[in-house]
């Protein structure tokens, strides 16, 4: 609890087993009322680990995909009556230890949405990020940055907070169950205008941090081009998407 406001920690889980209780025993657990893990139909014992350490655990009874197993994050974070969402990867790739501040950011009032940028700080290169994906963030960060009118350091982090209203009022049922879930969710948020802040968050890249390949990374790039042009023809009124109609379907 932080401010009178419940904190949940939201954990997308996929073959996680050998980091959860690592990642699990840095959550700040003097402010985080819970913690939740979807497990999208692992073939380790992500499963068992986690009924281990005492965790609320929900299962795909198949794989079903990277958004999909934040969509289903997120609706049971708002079932149980969350007023902060924390998303945070059970790979130990990001820090848990800074869930207080983005929690506070948001409990604070000052932000609705708020990312831990592993940009800021000049933290992706010394926390072992490979250069091509460094120089893949930064190209589609600036072109993001360009044509939605705003000054992010990265749109690409996996670890972010957001408020109860934001869950509620996004059409985020409308988003790709895929890994462009992610840029999408922060194209809505810009889109419906909430604000959006960050946080310096070092990052580490070791051989057990969740990646995705050359293939899936090339298709999450033209996916963030997508909803960037699908966002700039939305504004101008030149088309009209379904994850921009405030009318689309929600969790």
């Amino acid at each position: 609890m932080l401010e009178g406001k419940k904190i949940v920690v939201v954990m997308p889980a996929y073959n996680a087993e050998h980091t959860l209780a690592k990642t699990c025993e840095e959550i700040p657990r003097g402010i985080v009322d819970e913690v939740l893990v979807v497990d999208d139909c692992s073939t380790d014992r992500t499963v068992e680990v986690c009924r281990s350490l005492g965790l609320t655990v929900y299962t795909h009874p198949q794989n079903r995909g990277y958004g999909a197993n934040q969509k289903t994050c997120y609706r049971r974070a708002l079932e149980r009556n969350a007023d902060i969402v924390v998303m945070l990867h059970p790979d130990y790739q990001y820090p848990p230890k800074l869930i207080t501040a983005m929690a506070g950011l948001i409990a604070s009032g000052m932000f609705d949405v708020v990312l831990g940028s592993r940009i800021l700080g000049g933290m992706a290169l010394k926390g072992g990020m490979p250069l091509y994906k460094y120089a893949a963030n930064r190209g589609l960060t600036f072109i993001q940055n360009l044509l939605l009118g705003q000054k992010l350091s990265e749109y690409h982090t996996g670890l972010r907070a957001f408020s109860r209203t934001v869950l509620e009022t996004l059409p985020l049922a409308e988003n790709s169950d895929d890994f462009v879930f992610d840029n999408q969710f922060l194209c809505q948020a810009i889109f419906f205008n909430y604000r959006i802040g960050e946080i310096t968050a070092p990052s580490r890249y070791t051989a057990e941090s969740s990646s995705i390949g050359f293939a899936k990374s090339l298709g999450y790039g033209l996916g963030v081009m997508l909803s960037t042009l699908q966002f700039v023809m939305q504004k101008t009124r030149v088309g009209r998407f379904r994850i921009f109609d405030a009318h689309g379907r929600h969790l």
